[in-house]
């Protein structure tokens, strides 16, 4: 990763907390939002590197994405689309606090109406990482922003999907992570969508338990072919008397290095 210079420590609302992501990334969380946590940093890791690319992120929460995705020199600039406005602020001053706030272009919209013309033109390269729940699944006790993050309350996978391939050129990669339980619903919104599933990635807590996330890259206009990966196992089998789990080799990589094996 790029050297970041240290900012102040900046100004925090009540409801807000300060973190620092992979030691290099200073993010301003909610404390009452989703917050940053593995699913998103395997999806930047996903990503394969395009530094001339402007890369759309649909459903950008604190930004997290767009900030890993700079901050390792895979692409060269980002619009990251929230439909809630606290959130767009948010990534405005996360942007600002790490030195990316002249790539990362905050735009507070929902994917039911955006459309390439509110981004200047069509892409090569959308990511997202969206609300995997339905609105009729878990519990409701949880706050309005967290419940809009994590329930397709202002979208769903269709929605994301069709939107993505709205803002793609022809030839253009969609890149997500996902619930393999819903795994249907991605790959036949994808195909409603003229999204081919190109290249998918399991994940597994380790190797006694089932995938926990899946990994998929489409292009549009695309081919039928897609290659399935060897699973990822994020943490080796504990042993006794062991607190902390260790991640396993290949996980550790990815971690370092922001970047999948191929």
């Amino acid at each position: 990763m790029t050297e970041l210079p240290l900012p102040s420590f900046p100004s925090l609302a009540d409801d807000e907390r300060f973190d620092t992501v992979n030691e290099q990334i200073r993010l301003i969380q909610k404390k009452q939002g989703l917050t940053f946590g593995t699913d998103a940093f395997l999806l930047a890791a996903f990503v394969k590197s395009a530094p001339r690319e402007h890369v759309v992120d649909l459903g950008s929460g604190t930004g997290i994405l767009p900030l890993l995705l700079l901050a390792t020199g895979k692409v060269e600039c980002a619009t990251a689309v929230e439909v809630q406005s606290s959130f767009a602020d948010l990534i405005a001053r996360n942007a600002a606090l790490n030195g990316f706030g002249n790539k990362i272009t905050p735009l507070c919209a929902n994917v039911r109406d955006l459309r390439p013309e509110n981004i200047g033109s069509e892409v090569g390269l959308v990511i997202s990482n969206p609300p995997y729940m339905k609105c009729t699944s878990g519990k409701r006790n949880e706050s309005d922003e967290k419940y809009i993050a994590r329930h397709e309350v202002c979208g769903n996978i269709t929605d994301f999907c069709a939107c993505a391939s709205r803002l793609l050129k022809h030839g253009g990669k969609f890149v997500c992570v996902w619930r393999p339980d819903r795994l249907t619903d991605l790959l036949f919104a994808m195909h409603e969508h003229r999204l081919e599933p190109k290249r998918m990635t399991f994940v597994h807590a380790d190797t006694e338990s089932e995938p926990c996330t899946v990994l998929v890259e489409a292009v549009k206009g695309g081919n039928p072919s897609v290659r399935i990966s060897k699973p990822l196992i994020l943490y080796q089998a504990k042993e006794e008397n062991q607190k902390v789990r260790r991640l396993t080799e290949q996980a550790q990589k990815i971690y370092d290095t922001c970047s999948f094996d191929d």
